[in-house]
């Protein structure tokens, strides 16, 4: 990874979303005891902005580089990209501020050593598809009991709205008569529940 600077992580991974603006970091490792100057270019400047695109790391020390990705206006294709990113680090003079960094550090003159590190791009589903929980599926005792619970409270509405989608084929009297059996039924149905309940009370 180059030796001046550890570089982490080994890409940049961008969370895809149409029109929204995403981001990620950049670890800048200085494990040498001299001061390291930086600075990262890519071959897309116009969709990232990098902040700072240039700088020091002191010795023994970490600097973090934020790298946001501009809103794509049109949908991909795929999640494939081809930028990249490469960053250049020199041993700097002892004492060297980030206001003094300056494009010429980084020419390969008078057998200056510039170390260079790259990293791909790579775009990562935003909000990825969660698996369906278990419980969701048809036979869970939470879903059947909720699912038994509206159908008991909302059946004679569900009549009535069977027999009007009917075309008027069945008359009024015959819907409530209908009602009226359901109702009965359930009412006898909580009856004998509840007959069993102080029976076994009783027991």
């Amino acid at each position: 990874m180059g030796d001046f600077l550890y570089v982490q992580p080994s890409e940049l991974k961008f969370p895809y979303e149409l029109r929204k603006q995403s981001s990620c970091s950049v670890q800048l490792i200085n494990k040498t005891d001299q001061y390291i100057a930086f600075k990262v270019k890519t071959t897309n400047p116009k969709r990232y902005c990098v902040r700072p695109n240039a700088g020091v790391v002191l010795p023994n020390s970490v600097c973090n580089v934020t790298v946001i990705m501009q809103a794509h206006k049109e949908a991909l294709a795929d999640m494939q990209c081809k930028d990249k990113f490469l960053i250049q680090s020199v041993v700097a003079p002892s004492g060297t501020a980030n206001k003094d960094i300056t494009a010429e550090m980084f020419n390969r003159k008078d057998d200056k050593i510039v170390n260079e590190v790259k990293l791909r791009v790579v775009y990562i589903p935003a909000n990825p598809p969660s698996p369906v929980p278990e419980g969701d599926e048809e036979g869970s005792p939470r879903t059947s009991s909720v699912e038994d619970d509206n159908r008991t409270t909302s059946l004679p509405e569900a009549v009535t709205r069977l027999l009007d989608k009917s075309n008027g084929k069945s008359s009024s009297s015959e819907a409530k008569s209908m009602i009226s059996k359901i109702t009965e039924e359930r009412a006898s149905a909580i009856q004998q529940n509840k007959k069993l309940q102080e029976e076994l009370v009783c027991s």
